[in-house]
């Protein structure tokens, strides 16, 4: 009974606190022991930040803003990668390379990812970004440089490979890490 009073609470709070959003942008799904939870989105794709780089204040608000969302995406290797060009290159950009990374950092980051190494091949308008070729060519050249190509995957081949792959091959040892 108790919990059922919860849910009416929590239906009753969500359904005051949406009168001024739309239901198309409201979400209510159910989670487990509290309810109903609330989640609302906007459906601009980006376009709701204000570029304003008219004062240094405003600037230095909108570079902070952008760092962060680079180097905290949740995905440990964007977070290195993203984050770290970004803050090289954020203070040289210009409005239209500033509207350029915010159209990168709004991917979903497992298909940013696999672009940016060359796992998949990008859409057509990615591949005109400024700012996702720049990160691209980075990327790449950091691999040629560093990592042997038998431990890249291949073009549309997954890149994950499994623990026991050297006794596959021939002449492997057969059991264990030998």
């Amino acid at each position: 009974m108790g919990s059922l009073r919860r849910s009416l609470i929590s239906l009753h709070r969500a359904l005051k606190s949406t009168a001024s959003i739309s239901p198309a942008e409201t979400h209510l799904r159910p989670q487990f022991g509290y309810g109903l939870v609330q989640r609302s989105y906007s459906t601009n794709n980006g376009s709701n930040l204000d570029i304003d780089l008219s004062t240094q204040e405003s600037k230095r608000r909108l570079f902070n803003r952008l760092i962060y969302r680079s180097k905290q995406r949740g995905f440990l290797e964007l977070d290195l990668v993203l984050g770290k060009w970004v803050e090289e290159h954020i203070h040289s950009m210009d409005e239209q390379g500033i509207k350029s990374l915010v159209d990168v950092l709004d991917l979903e980051n497992p298909d940013l990812w696999k672009w940016l190494i060359g796992q998949e091949q990008p859409p057509e308008a990615l591949k005109t970004n400024p700012v996702f070729t720049a990160v691209r060519n980075k990327i790449t050249n950091n691999l040629n440089s560093y990592a042997a190509p038998e431990t890249r995957a291949t073009p549309g081949q997954p890149w994950v490979r499994g623990w026991d792959d050297i006794k596959k091959s021939q002449g492997g040892p057969i059991t264990g890490n030998q």
